[in-house]
């Protein structure tokens, strides 16, 4: 039962970054001081980074939301978010009792993207998608009922787009897997890195078109902009992440894609009473880099989050930590994987690890990201802090 004095903290989204802000915020603060409520569509969390799994007939772990935050002291609301007033500082939402509306004190906006089909002419009629649950499953239908032979192309040459092509390629060896690229194929990587991805597609028989921006999504094939007519019985669409559009109608401050522009700590830089974490945020990373829409950004975005929030209500020092990035992770199907090391600002490094023990290095990686999903509160040290009286604080500096 909320007191009439607790901080009213408000959640939107249970993805990798909501969920872990969440429950981070539960082991920062008093639960009698602080009524934390997560937001989220559906009543199970989502393991994003395994959709290309799920597309082509493996089964996955169910994890319902209400088993992960039991006895954590957040309140779990399933419902659709319909609107976001700031100003009023409420949140519109439909559940399963009909319309209703929260009202909060911070706000943690962590609605995430979906799909980017970029306007491209037939690509929302006919190409599938694998950004979430839905469309997986989709793709699932239409994978298994396809006959051998048949041609099968992703397009989009990035993380999703490799992971998607191998794991079909390897699923369904009988079926004909094109991937076509903007660029080279893996042209961010290491050498070592672009030799052994071209070895593992060349021996999943994974054809590649590189250099190939596709134009025209079609019932039976895609067409790139050179006018070269591939054959697809089948496209993937993998090309990127367009964000919720619930923030660009708001008074948030936010980029001409709809991410939310936030300082430092993760805070609205038009509105202090606003957090942004996950791929809803434009953060900076080493160097002023922006942040890519990832789970590698989103966990740390959401622990800097959690961090600021209890900070400045608990009256200790602000985090100074900045998100930074060590490696990336891609699956090359069941048997087969990439760990491509980089920088801080994400820029790849001669040293890359191939072959099986990276197919068992990434897995280990999801496998730990959905335990920190699942275990919100375990592994982070209890210092649940009393809420102290607010003072007015300066408004804060533009993001870099």
């Amino acid at each position: 039962m909320q007191h009439a004095t607790q901080h009213r903290i408000v959640v939107l989204g249970a993805g990798y970054a909501g969920a872990v802000a969440a429950g981070r915020l539960a082991r920062r603060l008093r639960r009698e001081d602080a009524a934390i409520t997560l937001v989220n569509a559906e009543p199970h969390f989502v393991e994003r980074v395994r959709m290309h799994q799920l597309a082509v007939g493996q089964d996955l772990a169910p994890r319902p939301l209400d088993e992960m935050f039991a006895g954590t002291g957040v309140d779990l609301r399933i419902a659709t978010v319909t609107g976001v007033d700031v100003d009023r500082r409420t949140v519109a939402v439909t559940g399963p009792d009909g319309p209703g509306e929260l009202a909060y004190d911070t706000l943690v906006y962590a609605l995430g993207s979906t799909w980017n089909h970029q306007d491209v002419p037939g690509a929302a009629e006919h190409a599938h998608e694998i950004a979430g649950r839905p469309g997986a499953l989709r793709l699932r239908d239409r994978l298994a009922g396809l006959e051998a032979g048949r041609p099968v192309v992703v397009v989009g040459g990035g993380l999703t787009g490799l992971e998607a092509a191998s794991e079909i390629a390897e699923a369904r060896p009988d079926l004909d897997v094109a991937l076509t690229a903007g660029a080279g194929l893996g042209d961010w990587l290491s050498p070592r890195g672009r030799r052994h991805l071209r070895k593992v597609f060349g021996d999943l028989g994974v054809t590649v078109h590189e250099n190939a921006q596709v134009t025209e999504v079609a019932a039976d094939h895609v067409r790139t902009a050179d006018g070269t007519r591939v054959p697809a019985e089948v496209t993937v669409w993998t090309t990127g992440f367009a964000v919720h559009p619930l923030a660009r109608a708001t008074t948030l401050e936010v980029t001409d894609s709809g991410r939310i522009v936030v300082d430092g700590t993760m805070r609205s830089v038009s509105h202090p009473d606003v957090y942004a974490v996950g791929d809803a945020a434009l953060a900076a990373g080493p160097g002023g880099k922006p942040l890519r829409m990832s789970c590698a950004s989103g966990v740390p975005s959401a622990w800097q989050a959690a961090d600021a929030v209890a900070a400045r209500l608990t009256g200790r020092k602000l985090p100074e930590t900045t998100p930074r990035y060590f490696n990336q992770c891609i699956s090359l199907g069941r048997r087969q994987g990439l760990i491509q090391y980089v920088t801080a600002d994400d820029r790849a490094v001669r040293a890359a690890l191939t072959g099986r023990f990276a197919a068992l290095y990434k897995e280990l990686v999801c496998k730990s990201a959905a335990w920190g999903v699942a275990n919100p509160t375990l592994g982070v040290p209890t210092r649940r802090r009393p809420v102290v009286p607010a003072t007015p604080e300066p408004a804060p500096a533009p993001a870099v």
